[in-house]
């Protein structure tokens, strides 16, 4: 996992410029952590499973409570940034989404196309990938403002990140920001951002058994895109039996079949759009009229 094999470590480069990134930590090869280390490996005839221990992940020279004290401290730093940005996202009304997958699942074409129908309001793009800048390019053509972050060895957007990103839009207040994440279904699912949903996209080129081999990940979603519906035709995929692993994984996730190329779903994706931009701008007067009460009893 990322928090412990040290993916993240490096350079992250926003729009050129380059930040250093990473939470150092000192690989010790010491007796214990090798027998600790081993210990998380349990074999069950020709499978072999590393994720047993309670870092539910293994790396060499590392004992387990090492790894999940890594873990804890950056999880731990990156929530706190996560909780600055949601509370300027709120301040703003900026409906935040994250949306994760695979590489190649049509993240960048699904989004070019709902941005397309969604010009009312601000809208805008953070954009992370490990090299090149080719699909911030492509979401700037629409006419949307777009950051491109290359997060280099790192397979994930972290809430530190985001939050530099937001610092070169202009004014997206009462908007909808997406952030469009590294192409990876592992370790995205461990990173709040501060963001309001995670979208899990899946295309229908992929195994209808995604949700349960990346589990954390669809769990972790609030909405599954099963995507490129329009190749259903020419393919041997289950639909029923994908939403019926989403639903096992996850019995509260939606799920909207689409597809940018023929246009099916994208009104019913753009209402959950709406819908739950609605309703959190909707919480928060809530919140700030309960405030604002409390204020008055203490007066």
């Amino acid at each position: 996992m990322c928090t412990v094999c040290g993916c993240s470590e490096g350079e992250v480069s926003i729009e050129g410029h380059h930040h250093h990134h990473g939470h150092s930590h000192s690989h010790q090869h010491e007796a214990e952590h090798a027998a600790d280390s081993a210990s998380v490996m349990v074999s069950e005839g020709d499978n072999l499973h590393f994720g047993q221990g309670p870092a539910h992940a293994h790396a060499p020279g590392l004992s387990q409570g090492r790894m999940v004290q890594i873990e804890q401290d950056i999880l731990g730093k990156n929530d706190r940034y996560a909780g600055q940005n949601r509370q300027r996202f709120e301040a703003m009304n900026l409906f935040a989404l994250n949306l994760v997958s695979s590489p190649g699942s049509g993240k960048t074409t699904l989004l070019t196309a709902s941005i397309e129908q969604l010009k009312r309001c601000p809208v805008a793009v953070i954009e992370g990938d490990q090299q090149t800048a080719n699909d911030a390019e492509r979401i700037r053509a629409t006419g949307v403002q777009a950051v491109q972050v290359n997060t280099g060895k790192g397979c994930h957007l972290d809430a530190h990140m985001v939050g530099h990103a937001m610092a070169r839009f202009e004014d997206l207040t009462g908007g909808i920001l997406f952030i469009e994440n590294v192409g990876n279904l592992v370790c995205p699912a461990a990173f709040d951002l501060g963001e309001a949903h995670k979208v899990a996209i899946l295309s229908v080129t992929e195994g209808e058994d995604k949700p349960l081999k990346y589990p954390d990940m669809f769990y972790a979603a609030d909405l599954m895109l099963l995507n490129k519906t329009d190749l259903l035709p020419y393919l041997d995929f289950d639909v029923e039996q994908c939403i019926a692993a989403a639903k096992q994984v996850n019995p509260d996730i939606e799920v909207i079949q689409v597809s940018a190329r023929s246009g099916e779903g994208m009104s019913e994706w753009l209402n959950w759009i709406e819908q739950h931009r609605v309703a959190r701008i909707h919480q928060r007067i809530e919140q700030l009229n309960h405030q604002v009460a409390l204020l008055q009893e203490m007066v």
